[in-house]
């Protein structure tokens, strides 16, 4: 899933209170990292840097399908054969998600990586997909065919062909950790943004909050609000460049992997809470389930809140999210 809404940081780059700044951007796990650490000094704050990125790559390591030696590539080479034994870590990342699966009817499974790719979002189709097309694409997708064993920790891919990838929901799942890490190694603020997935914590060396800049849907460019950032997370899934537009309907680039059919109805969901992993969870569900639906999925989870803009560009929030407090017209 690839973020289009573009959500841009708003860093003040200072050394007030004796505190150093330091941004560094580099790519892991296929996608733009954007790591920025406030320390005591800036050789901290650089080796701050190389640890939040050597935490990374050994995330990516585990859990990368594009990584023929990953624990996730093993278990898909071994769809239908047997179980195979995983880490903790990546059991219970698994586990998270098929939560996620059952709670959103299957709107958000990970099992989609073994989906066909028969949407094309490249100005290259003219035509609807055939129902029968669209039916054998899922064949073997199905969250409820992923075997988990606690306690020996093995994943089974119930059948041949079936694979499993966590996508962004890893790069949440990175981003998370880091900052944790972080906060246990002494470092009270930072950011780490991977490719839109936002984990921060703390605050700017002046003391004011992290703010992030969203972009307004009708004026390209341009912000419509600045949202503080405190101890948390925001995600944004969307599809602003990304869709296609038939028989004058437009169709998302994120599928819905329990029917084969690609979202329609919104154009973006930003998602704010705690957790970078479970916001980008809401935020691809929401994609899917629609404006409806997804506002009562989370409404079950008052710690998170969420913006949406939809495909006519109305701008739709949570009963918990004011976002008139934050438009930069006011």
């Amino acid at each position: 899933m690839k973020k289009l809404l573009t959500i841009a940081a708003l860093l003040i780059t200072l050394t007030a209170h004796a505190q150093a700044l330091r941004k560094r951007t580099t790519m892991l796990m296929g996608a733009r990292f954007d790591i920025t650490i406030v320390a005591k000094d800036s050789l901290t704050a650089e080796r701050s840097i190389d640890t939040v990125i050597t935490e990374i790559t050994r995330i990516e390591n585990l859990i990368s399908d594009w990584i023929p030696s990953s624990q996730v590539s093993q278990v898909n080479a071994h769809a239908g054969i047997r179980p195979v034994r995983v880490d903790k870590e990546v059991f219970g990342l698994t586990e998270r998600a098929i939560a996620l699966s059952e709670l959103t009817g299957g709107a958000f499974d990970i099992s989609f990586a073994a989906m066909d790719r028969i949407w094309k979002f490249d100005g290259s189709m003219t035509r609807m997909p055939t129902k029968a097309a669209i039916q054998k694409s899922v064949e073997k997708v199905g969250y409820k065919n992923i075997i988990l064993d606690r306690g020996q920790s093995t994943i089974f891919l119930k059948y041949k062909g079936m694979k499993i990838g966590f996508g962004a929901l890893g790069e949440g799942y990175a981003t998370d950790k880091c900052r944790d890490m972080m906060l246990e190694k002494g470092i009270n603020a930072g950011i780490v943004n991977g490719s839109g997935d936002m984990s921060a914590w703390g605050k700017q060396p002046d003391g004011s909050d992290w703010v992030i800049g969203i972009n307004d849907p009708a004026k390209s460019g341009e912000l419509f609000a600045i949202v503080p950032l405190r101890e948390g997370a925001v995600v944004t899934s969307g599809s602003y460049e990304k869709f296609v537009v038939l028989n004058g309907k437009r169709y998302s680039h994120i599928i819905n992997p329990a029917t084969g059919y690609p979202a329609t109805g919104l154009t973006s969901v930003t998602v704010f809470g705690p957790s970078a992993e479970q916001a980008n969870g809401f935020s691809t569900s929401i994609m899917v389930l629609g404006k409806k639906a997804g506002l009562e999925m989370l409404a079950k989870f008052p710690e998170f809140s969420c913006l949406l803009i939809t495909d006519k560009g109305k701008v739709v929030t949570s009963p918990n999210f004011d976002i008139s407090r934050y438009k930069t017209d006011q």
